[in-house]
């Protein structure tokens, strides 16, 4: 009797050179799940058809690297927002340029396009969200109200609303047919990353920094349930298409979330680094992600994912009794209505100004002109975008993608073929005997007994994952040196041990003495023993304090904290870069005009000695920050969070140019 072959859950599907730089946007198209587009530093966007390692197409015409992408429901429109602030919109049937949207000052983070009209929403780190219409070509509405980078879009289902997240920490809705703002969602402690209606009801799905997803009741406008149990923050969140549960990509690990109550169904461990975007087909989630100029994509097999109550794992709440959860179909909120035909497009919205409506120019002719679409792959081009037939214009959705067999060891094929054991154990657990939920052990019926690593990393565990401790100890010659060999890894292990506590006990006592100085002076005076103690860390801890209480900061504080800002943005400690930006974009933004305003103005008539101190404070600062200017110029071509964070610094230091 043939023996039955246990198939891979996860697996990496393939790995191709995207860009000739690095890549620094990736979108799949959501309606096939089989098309893929990449943005590089090369100002190319790079159309692809996912598990094919040649590039269809090559769109040309940004000047300037590509920050955001997003394909619209059929596939047919993409739009590429640039890090000057410039968007364009190809038609990939025509392969050519459709659009030139100009007007954000500022790095495009977010894209979306509406449902049904020919409508683009964007996002910038200007911090205005601009609602497009493609075909007159002009905008028609902009929505202010965020105060930092606005990361997210998204249109509601039935076209009428518009979603948006940014690094203020809020979520905020806007209505299209009034033109302002709904509601604002506040609770994220961290930018909030992604943002997801739901695809039938009223609900809405944030993911955040803080490493917490949260769930909001669009009909009462409040919080329905949050999930804080992750250890790294949210980088995409996905709807099923019936809208049964939530999949959420974090870094090498997917998570299947219920909202009513917040519980965790299951969690798939794949290997995919810091994801970037996901799509469903064919009972398969494709996620992608990209690390310098390649692009990955991986498949996780939704058939073998639970998607509703059996034994969840890593029970939010252990002191409740469990709610069974709502059937598909009998929803506790309301339904989007959505319109009857697809060519219904939202109510008008009042353009807020003249300046606003944009009419065709000479310069954006010229730009759309010298915007170009290379069809690199011509056999490939012609079966995607120019079919025979109109049914099937997209890559084959019918066949999934075949999964490898499981990885098992020689002795164990006999007991791989039997996964459903897998099932059986963990369902057969009495409920008295859940683990406790923060410890979470590997508990996932996604995978076969014979799996060499826990589809859950245990937060509590004795060695680490994917390494085998005695790679990196001595030989065992024979079984009567166990003990000896028990001692020398207890040698290696405290090797370090005791300079760590000397370190440590260090810096608290450095602590202690500025807390000490600060309580019986002021943050002044705190802040000079920290910087005369002569180490970093102490001065990112007190900053950190600081910068959560903006009505501290005074200019005497700029003088001192400014020469430190300067290292922490050249620190190879990505906490301590994070930490001088958060404390210059705090100085930028309340004392800068001061300063300028300080250094234009004429000088005084007699004698005014506070002036001249304030004067002479100004000249400090200004010198500093141009000095820091230069730090910010140079590191303004990173790419990731922290490339975005040092060009919104540069943009705020405009003015000192």
């Amino acid at each position: 009797m043939a023996v039955a072959v246990t198939t891979k859950t996860a697996w990496k599907l393939q790995e191709i050179m995207a860009h000739s730089s690095n890549v620094s946007s990736v979108v799949l198209g959501k309606g096939s799940g089989r098309m893929l587009a990449t943005g590089g530093d090369d100002c190319r966007v790079n159309i692809w058809s996912v598990s094919k390692p040649n590039c269809i197409m090559s769109l040309t015409g940004h000047t300037s690297p590509i920050e955001s992408l997003q394909v619209n429901p059929n596939e047919k429109l993409i739009v590429a927002g640039s890090r000057s602030g410039s968007i364009r919109v190809w038609d990939l049937e025509a392969a050519k340029v459709l659009r030139s949207l100009p007007g954000h000052k500022a790095n495009i983070c977010s894209l979306h396009f509406h449902p049904f009209g020919s409508f683009v929403a964007s996002g910038s780190l200007d911090t205005n969200i601009k609602l497009w219409d493609v075909r007159r070509k002009g905008c028609i509405f902009t929505f202010k109200g965020h105060t930092e980078a606005v990361r997210c879009l998204r249109f509601s289902p039935d076209g009428k609303w518009v979603a948006s997240a940014a690094d203020d920490h809020t979520v905020k809705l806007w209505d299209l047919t009034a033109g302002k703002l709904m509601f604002e969602f506040t609770g994220h402690t961290g930018p909030v990353n992604v943002v997801e209606f739901h695809p039938n009801e009223y609900l809405l799905a944030s993911g955040s920094s803080d490493r917490t997803v949260r769930f909001w009741d669009l009909e009462k406008f409040q919080v329905v349930s949050c999930i804080e149990e992750e250890a790294t923050p949210v980088r995409c969140v996905l709807f099923n298409p019936d809208g049964c549960c939530l999949y959420s990509g974090f870094q090498d690990s997917l998570r299947v979330y219920g909202w009513e109550p917040e519980r965790c169904f299951d969690v798939v461990l794949v290997n995919w680094g810091k994801v970037a975007d996901l799509s469903i087909s064919n009972n398969q989630l494709i996620g992608v992600s990209f690390a310098q100029s390649t692009v990955s994509s991986f498949v996780v097999d939704l058939s073998r994912v639970p998607k509703s109550d059996s034994i969840p794992h890593g029970l939010i709440r252990d002191d409740q009794p469990l709610v069974p959860p709502t059937p598909t179909g009998s929803s506790l909120r309301r339904i989007y209505d959505r319109p009857s035909t697809s060519c219904s497009k939202p109510q008008r919205v009042k353009h807020n100004s003249e300046s606003e409506r944009h009419s065709p120019s000479s310069e954006d002719d010229r730009d759309e002109k010298e915007s170009k679409a290379e069809i690199q792959n011509q056999e490939d081009y012609k079966e995607i975008f120019q079919p025979k037939n109109a049914i099937c214009r997209t890559p084959p959705r019918s066949e999934p993608f075949p999964a490898p067999p499981e990885d098992v060891e020689p002795g164990t094929a006999k007991e791989a073929a039997k996964p459903s054991q897998a099932v059986d154990v963990q369902t057969s657990l009495p409920k008295q005997e859940l683990p406790d939920p923060v410890q979470r052990p590997p508990v996932a019926s996604s995978t076969s007994l014979t799996r060499t690593e826990p589809s859950v990393i245990p937060a509590a565990r004795n060695e680490p994952i994917g390494l085998k401790a005695s790679d990196f100890l001595p030989a065992v010659k024979n079984q009567s040196q166990t003990e000896l060999v028990d001692e020398e890894a207890m040698s290696q292990i405290r090797k370090g041990h005791e300079t760590m506590c000397v370190v440590l006990t260090s810096r608290h006592k450095n602590l202690d003495a500025v807390r000490a100085v600060w309580s019986i002076s002021d943050i002044k005076n705190s802040l000079d023993s920290a910087v005369a103690i002569n180490d970093l860390s102490v001065v990112v801890d007190l900053l950190n304090i600081v910068n959560q209480k903006p009505s501290l900061w005074k200019l005497d504080l700029c003088t001192i904290v400014l020469p430190q800002i300067e290292k922490l943005l050249q620190s190879k400690y990505e906490s301590y870069v994070q930490t001088g930006c958060t404390s210059l974009k705090l100085i930028l933004q309340r004392f800068l005009p001061l300063i300028t305003d300080i250094l234009a103005a004429p000088p005084s008539v007699g004698v005014d000695i506070s002036r001249e101190e304030r004067l002479h404070k100004c000249k400090l600062c200004y010198k500093q920050l141009k000095n820091i200017s230069n730090v910010v110029k140079n590191k303004s071509g990173l790419s990731g969070r922290h490339g975005s964070a040092f060009r919104e610094l540069l943009l705020l230091m405009a003015v000192l140019d």
